[in-house]
């Protein structure tokens, strides 16, 4: 059981931003797309919305 979900919204939310802003930064030619950089953003992105929805879930179970 998670102790402190809060931290793992907050980690959550960074994934997902990170997620969000390497293909951004690949699509203006800032960062060359590569099969790792893809591949990693979207693990990223994948594993952030995955954790936040768990977190979300330890977050409300214990105040009702």
């Amino acid at each position: 059981m998670m102790r402190k979900p809060i931290l793992g919204l907050m980690a959550g939310f960074v994934l997902v931003l990170l997620g969000f802003l390497l293909p951004l930064l690949m699509v203006v030619k800032v960062l060359e797309s590569t099969l790792f950089l893809n591949f990693f953003s979207f693990m990223a992105s994948l594993v952030g919305l995955f954790l936040g929805i768990i977190s979300t879930a330890y977050y409300v179970r214990p105040r009702r």
